[in-house]
């Protein structure tokens, strides 16, 4: 004899909770086991919940799966509060039409996902050993926040159709190591993953983001291996927010609890904040992010092996406004940003920066960051010399109307480039910069000249040279013999109509070389600049 449409077969043996939630499926309601003492309730927390609370994970199978049809007039939906999950729940491979919510559960074994199909599932605040979601497909949400899972979570090639929501998820790791295993998931608009706490690796490598990731206010922590984030070519659309969570309120504890829902901004001035922290390795080598990458009040914490590796990362933003490494290595080759938005104390000491390749094309500091702060901030990229920092940071001066202190970082280049050189070269060196400044303070080419011209004057004046032959020649004139001696290309017809002798010889032969030394060096950085240009 068939059982009556909708009624559980005769052979499940239903328990008393078992039986309200197939009721409750079919009505689309809650199936509610909470107590009235909430310190009972915790998933996670000591207190046994027996049989009255306990429903067996096959029973749920085979209500996802292949489950009774709604009571007229209802949709089924699978909505269960306060409730013990024992056995294995697997829905590997399977497609759970109906919705999906779990509230404050307890599962006893793991949840088994891999390649299931949902529409949307939820589970909040509940404590499970492990979630394994493999290729797990959603049309809409999957939503994790408040759980606590103590062996990690897998959502390789996961593809979740709207938002992934881990605010305030505990995750701590599996055997390999890693707390979430997220490489090649694909996720249609936001992932919000803020206030979480992650014990173990977290690998983002190859994953996309529709819109923003947000992991404000997160602590995530890998004493076990090299990284804490490990998220090579991961694609952002919108923003990496790796920044500060304001705390909107308490609770019993000392925790916060901040809203469900997804936080979309900055804390405003004056908000208590948590900050993210990263204790541990960070690689985002070649991300791409379409709006920003931003570190704004960030705390990373790395052991000398360690680095913030920002290896050909592509974004129109750069925050590095984040605390100051005291340990570890920030590296940003090959970089490409348009706005570089920093402060002078975000950046590591000497010897924990690496920017070789590093472009971008405008400069905003916050707070006090001169030019002397700012060439110190190059120096410190470059324990050996290289050029192109420098005239990355002069070009970027240029473009913004600060020709003054972009001709300044390039004189501050060939100052670094001299202590390369060997003796004559640095001689050489020396000259030049004392002259004309490498050719990028010209006036003092004019102020030199001056000087010269004037001693020249002042001595001819006192000591007239003889004419080469008596009643021939120019009338004497000390300035124009002066200016005809320091001018080595321009011919003033009167250095060949007199005759020096004795110690005039001297003074004649040392401004005639003086003038073609300035001259040289005029010419020298004369040319620079206009390759520069």
């Amino acid at each position: 004899m068939s059982e009556p449409r909708g009624e559980p077969p005769s052979g499940l043996d239903l328990t008393t909770a078992e039986w309200g939630m197939w009721q409750a499926f079919r009505n689309g309601g809650t199936h509610d086991l909470r107590t009235p003492y909430p310190e009972q309730n915790d998933p996670g927390g000591p207190h046994t919940w027996g049989p009255e609370r306990s429903v067996r994970a096959d029973i749920v199978a085979r209500l996802l799966l292949s489950g009774p049809p709604a009571n007229p007039g209802r949709v089924c939906a699978l909505k269960l509060n306060g409730v013990r999950i024992t056995g294995t729940l697997d829905l590997s491979g399977g497609t759970v039409v109906p919705y999906v919510e779990f509230h404050n559960c307890r599962f006893d074994q793991q949840l088994l996902l891999p390649e299931s199909h949902f529409t949307t599932l939820r589970l909040v605040g509940c404590a499970l050993p492990r979630l394994e979601a493999a290729r797990i497909r959603t049309e809409g949400d999957l939503h994790l926040p408040r759980c606590v899972v103590s062996h990690g979570i897998r959502l390789t090639d996961a593809h979740i159709g709207t938002d992934l929501l881990l605010n305030q998820l505990l995750v701590r790791r599996d055997r390999r190591g890693l707390s979430i295993a997220a490489d090649g998931m694909t996720v249609g608009q936001d992932v919000q993953a803020e206030m979480m706490r992650s014990h173990g690796e977290l690998s983002l490598r190859g994953a996309t983001v529709g819109a923003s990731l947000s992991l404000r206010g997160s602590v995530l922590s890998n004493p076990y291996g090299r990284r804490a984030l490990n998220a090579p070519q991961l694609t952002v659309e919108r923003t990496l927010y790796l920044t500060a969570a304001g705390i909107s309120g308490s609770r019993p504890g000392g925790g916060v609890t901040p809203p469900y829902g997804i936080g979309t901004t900055t804390p405003a001035h004056g908000t208590r904040v948590q900050r993210f922290e990263c204790l541990g390795g960070a690689r985002l080598d070649d991300g791409r992010f379409g709006d920003a990458v931003d570190l704004s009040q960030a705390r990373f914490e790395m052991e000398a092996d360690q680095e913030l590796s920002l290896r050909r990362v592509q974004t129109p933003e750069l925050r590095f406004l984040g605390e100051r490494p005291e340990g570890g290595r920030v590296v940003l080759s090959g970089t490409k940003v348009a706005n570089l938005v920093d402060r002078y104390d975000s950046w590591p000491a000497p010897g924990g920066l690496v920017m070789a390749g590093f472009g971008y094309e405008n400069l905003i500091p916050l707070g006090h960051f001169p030019l002397a702060l700012r060439l110190q901030w190059v120096a410190a990229a470059t324990p050996e010399y290289a050029p192109e920092p420098y005239e990355r940071l002069a070009g970027a001066l240029r473009a913004s109307g600060e020709d003054a202190d972009a001709r300044a970082v390039l004189l501050a280049k060939q100052r670094r480039r001299r202590e390369t050189l060997p003796l004559a070269g640095k001689a050489w060196g020396y000259l030049q910069d004392w002259t004309v400044a490498y050719g990028y303070r010209p006036g003092r080419a004019a102020v030199w000249m001056a000087v010269l011209w004037a001693l020249g004057t002042v001595y001819f004046s006192w000591r007239p040279v003889p004419p080469l032959k008596e009643g021939e020649g120019p009338v004497w004139n000390p300035e124009l013999y002066t200016l005809d001696l320091l001018l080595p290309v321009i011919d003033l017809g009167q250095g060949t109509a007199w005759r020096p002798t004795g110690g005039t010889q001297w003074v004649v032969a040392a401004l005639t070389l003086l003038g073609w030394i300035l001259a040289t060096t005029v010419a020298a950085g004369a040319s620079r600049l206009l390759r520069r240009q």
